[in-house]
């Protein structure tokens, strides 16, 4: 998807190595711009990942009901400023149970300073905020999964930090290719192309029956 904001020609990705090299060589002057919905969910992960390691190490199994980080799993997950004060007072109780050496604590924290990154107004301190997080994840004491967070973030800086000079998304991209993809798995797949693409324009909402049927599906 691209956007367009003083002059300047942007493009949204998720982190793809693919689609960024497609860009770089069909609009190589449009700025990349990291999805921020994509930078997000890889920081979710990364907490995820610590989270199961974690578990695992403790109690010796996958998380089950009353184990404390398969509980906290969804709050965790959360946004910070979304959680009242008894949310935040039950997850502290339930990282204290399980979580002695504090390593979900800090991918927690990491998760949630990328998304501070994100809601920060000021490129220029965005910019700053983004490398000191970097520089965080890359330290050696940190767990493997933050320390590969770093690594992809150090990989993608520029791009991620390009959000705050065009804030354009791919979310309308994703929102129709999963709407496509849903249309065919209720109709349990399509043999026929134009049918398939008479049903996604009817679901899409209005589709411009003047020039449906101009269209010649090749």
């Amino acid at each position: 998807m691209g956007g367009q904001q003083s002059e300047l020609c942007c493009v949204a990705l998720d982190m793809s190595v693919t689609y960024a090299a497609v860009y770089s060589v069909v609009l190589p002057k449009a700025a990349q711009v990291v999805d921020p919905f994509h930078a997000i969910q890889l920081a979710n992960r990364c907490l995820d990942g610590v989270r199961r390691r974690v578990q695992t190490e403790q109690l010796g199994h996958r998380g089950r009901r009353d184990d404390p980080l398969f509980r906290a799993r969804r709050v965790l997950l959360m946004g910070e400023e979304k959680l009242d004060a008894e949310a935040k007072e039950r997850l502290a109780s339930l990282l204290a149970l399980g979580d002695p050496s504090a390593e979900v604590a800090i991918a927690y924290r990491v998760k949630e300073r990328l998304r501070e990154f994100y809601r920060t107004t000021d490129p220029t301190k965005a910019r700053l905020m983004l490398e000191e997080l970097e520089q965080h994840c890359l330290k050696r004491a940190m767990p493997p999964e933050i320390q590969k967070l770093g690594r992809t973030i150090k990989r993608w800086f520029d791009k991620i930090c390009n959000y705050h000079i065009a804030k354009v998304s791919n979310g309308a991209t994703e929102g129709m290719n999963n709407l496509i993809k849903r249309i065919k798995r209720i109709g349990f797949g399509f043999r026929n192309f134009e049918s398939y693409r008479i049903r996604a324009l009817l679901y899409a909402g209005r589709p411009n029956w003047r020039v449906l049927g101009s269209i010649v599906v090749r």
